[in-house]
């Protein structure tokens, strides 16, 4: 019901005022890509933000930008550092943002062991000047991506909203965890309404190439060997994209509410006084990576060479959402199995890379 009346409300906005007008960072990204796609086709006016940046292929980011050009409708695409405070102050005058999902960050958690500086440009220094820009142009949600890595070092299954989350084990995931705290002061201070969205282990046709997933199709592919840490003893709540895409769609009109009867005696990390809401996004359903393995070369139609590999720094045995309040709060309900999601992604691997 609450879910309802907040839908008619926005898409009230949408034809009353024709308010509505969405900023995606991160447009040229894998999850990012996929929300401005869905977001055009249900007729919203979007702009896309990226720098498109050589973390990965950058020619795959371009394939992106180019099949949203060619969608059509209320679109357009602006390519901003975000770390550049003056071209995202510009980016938010020349526009009125009635709400912000910002998705732009640099990825990996590997990758952060060895380039720490390129996160604390991006994932801080660009999130602070998001935050900045929000308390001067005000929109009416702002809504972040964080990472099921905030979790850290938690054992408690599934991981919960409501968890401590103070011992994260590298710097991706710290900078994520900065994130929420940067979000909470701000929406606290200045009253903006802000939610951070803890994605579990996304995968997906578009998806990004430093992902295992990817890595394993592309070796399979190859007839080269996959890297498979931990001897195999791991487990991801692998979430399909367009279950993450779901859940953020259903989130943009549900903007957090100030909660004066909020008791800071108790706690709880996963609410506040302030208008300020952390979920999680995945699929409440932790699959063994070697059972992923299996599906991929039943897709693939190819058996996998295998080198099994210690635990690396910074990763993490299991991860497992608890997508409680997000399933209350909008209905939000993952309904794309590891053997329908991974034949997904195995077909557009084949077409997109002709083999």
């Amino acid at each position: 019901m609450r879910l309802d009346l907040c839908l008619f409300n926005f898409l009230a906005a949408l034809i009353v005022e024709d308010v509505v007008k969405i900023l995606v960072t991160g447009s040229a990204g894998f999850v990012g890509f996929h929300l401005v796609r869905r977001l055009l086709s249900e007729g919203y006016t979007v702009v896309g933000a990226d720098c498109v940046n050589d973390y990965y292929d950058s020619s795959l980011k371009e394939s992106r930008l180019d099949i949203l050009s060619s969608v059509g409708g209320n679109y357009c695409f602006k390519k901003i550092d975000l770390a550049d405070s003056a071209a995202v102050n510009a980016l938010f005058a020349d526009n009125s943002f009635s709400h912000v999902v910002h998705l732009a960050a640099q990825a990996g958690v590997r990758y952060s062991i060895t380039n720490p500086h390129a996160y604390s440009e991006s994932n801080l220094v660009g999130f602070v000047n998001m935050l900045e820009a929000c308390r001067a142009y005000n929109p009416e949600h702002f809504i972040y991506a964080s990472s099921s890595s905030v979790y850290g070092m938690n054992t408690v299954s599934p991981f919960s909203v409501h968890h401590n989350v103070d011992h994260p084990v590298s710097l991706y995931a710290a900078t994520k965890k900065c994130n929420e705290l940067l979000a909470h002061s701000y929406s606290h201070l200045y009253g903006i309404p802000s939610t951070g969205l803890r994605f579990f282990t996304v995968y997906g046709p578009w998806g990004r190439p430093d992902m295992a997933y990817f890595l394993f199709a592309r070796a399979i592919a190859d007839n080269k060997p996959i890297d498979v840490f931990n001897n195999g003893q791991m487990e991801r709540d692998f979430t399909y994209v367009d279950d993450i895409i779901e859940g953020i769609v259903r989130l943009i009109p549900l903007a957090p509410k100030k909660d004066p009867s909020w008791d800071a005696a108790k706690g709880d990390p996963g609410t506040s006084s302030a208008p300020y809401r952390v979920y999680n996004i995945g699929n409440n359903s932790p699959v063994k990576l070697m059972d992923f393995i299996t599906t991929i070369e039943k897709h693939m139609g190819k058996k996998a060479m295998i080198n099994f590999k210690p635990m690396q720094p910074g990763d993490v045995v299991m991860t497992c959402a608890d997508i409680s309040d997000l399933a209350r709060d909008t209905g939000y309900s993952p309904s794309t199995t590891i053997d329908e999601g991974i034949g997904r992604f195995v077909k557009w691997f084949r077409d997109y890379y002709g083999i």
